[in-house]
């Protein structure tokens, strides 16, 4: 069980001497859990992964979502490699892109048009450009807490940032219809744009569902004001429906974002919108050096091959819930109360009487031990690759992993020395 991170450290320690906090961003180990899980990942297969200390995990966090067919997959991996030996970075785009952007157009049914990027973030800040210049207008409403990209007017970060960043961009309450239209009553005429994910699922908090009517109530009032709805399905989509998460939900946005599982880890984003929004979008610039390879759209016709002939949206939503009525049976066995939040293809757990994360660490911690990746502050995410035999397993590693939650934090509250609290 137990586990040495050696390797890691000590490459950590060079890291932090020619990289900028050694290893930044959301996959900073201060941000999962320092000195008590792996820093550096060598090879991964299926839904398991193995760090640079040789340590191999079952995997719940699939790179933070892209993995949504698990690592290497056999035919994605063969499409990538089959374009490769052609050529990846070219002076042009291949016909590929034309192929992949007819392929997203028939899956999504009210867009007519798409274009494509390499990270969520920068489908999210031009779709905003988008907005502004198709209605004239400069504000945008978000959920607050909502995570949707690195940008300057999204960020989570502080450093860098002046006013004039975000001086536009005014928050609301997930689930509070009437939050919103106050603060669409305030700015009328104003808004260019209204963004959202179809669940809420910030860090360092539970996820949300939508309330009935909370998300058709936003779009009917975009319709009223002229507002753009854009919806970030970067995180989602893909796993909850093939043709946009918005079908699960029963409304329907003007412009859609997508990344993560569209290539299964292949780089690659995609902006997908309706016909009257056409004319803006050819006004915003939108281009990189590599927004044009080939690799990455071989590799997303055949993941979009995959999902849609094993139809992985219904097999991950029934995964999941074998993981999360496990996870809820173990922890009643051992009278921890836990909250599951979120789709189950997609997944958070808390504990209920948390004020802090210290049960969520210890637990993660110890499934870690085990040889199993859970995040304490960021949600889970299934992949096609994993069996219901994977969910037996990791749940073995859950059960002893709550009994060590019960026993450490019984000890805190009975005040003993040294017990975490």
């Amino acid at each position: 069980m137990s586990r040495s991170f050696s390797r890691s450290l000590a490459l950590f320690e060079r890291a932090a001497r020619v990289i900028p906090g050694g290893i930044y961003g959301h996959t900073n180990p201060a941000a999962t859990l320092p000195m008590g899980s792996p820093y550096y990942a060598v090879n991964g297969e299926g839904c398991r992964y193995w760090d640079i200390d040789g340590n191999e995990y079952i995997d719940y966090l699939c790179g933070y979502g892209p993995l949504v067919l698990g690592y290497r997959h056999s035919e994605v991996e063969a499409a990538a490699e089959a374009q490769r030996a052609k050529g990846d970075c070219f002076n042009h785009p291949t016909p590929l892109m034309v192929d992949l952007a007819e392929r997203l157009v028939a899956l999504v049914d009210f867009a007519k048009w798409a274009v494509f990027g390499k990270n969520g973030s920068d489908m999210t800040t031009w779709c905003l450009q988008v907005a502004r210049e198709h209605t004239g207008r400069k504000k945008i409403l978000m959920v607050h807490g909502a995570y949707h990209g690195s940008h300057a007017w999204c960020t989570p970060g502080h450093g860098g940032l002046i006013e004039e960043d975000y001086a536009h961009i005014h928050g609301f309450r997930w689930n509070d219809l009437e939050d919103f239209e106050r603060l669409l009553k305030t700015h009328r005429g104003q808004v260019a744009g209204v963004i959202l994910t179809p669940f809420h699922h910030p860090a360092f908090a539970d996820s949300a569902l939508p309330a009935p009517g909370f998300l058709k109530g936003i779009e009917t009032a975009c319709r009223r004001e002229g507002a753009v709805l854009i919806l970030d399905d970067v995180r989602c989509g893909f796993r909850l429906h093939l043709g946009g998460s918005h079908r699960v939900f029963g409304f329907e946005p003007d412009l859609i974002c997508f990344s993560k599982a569209i290539a299964n880890g292949h780089p690659l984003s995609a902006a997908l919108g309706r016909p009257e929004l056409l004319k803006a979008a050819g006004k915003v610039f939108l281009t990189g050096s590599f927004w044009n390879n080939a690799v990455p759209m071989a590799a997303a016709m055949s993941t979009l091959d995959v999902l849609e002939r094993d139809d992985v949206p219904a097999l991950l939503a029934k995964t999941g819930a074998l993981l999360r009525e496990g996870m809820e049976r173990l922890a009643a066995k051992h009278g921890l109360p836990v909250r599951y939040t979120g789709a189950d293809a997609l997944p958070f757990m808390s504990f209920g009487q948390e004020r802090n994360f210290f049960r969520s660490q210890t637990f993660c911690r110890e499934t870690v031990k085990r040889g199993v990746f859970f995040h304490p502050h960021h949600n889970w995410f299934l992949s096609a690759a994993h069996t219901p035999a994977d969910i037996e397993e990791t749940l073995l590693v859950a059960d002893a992993a709550f009994e060590v939650v019960k026993e450490e934090f019984a000890a805190a509250a009975s005040g003993k020395a040294g017990a975490p609290r």
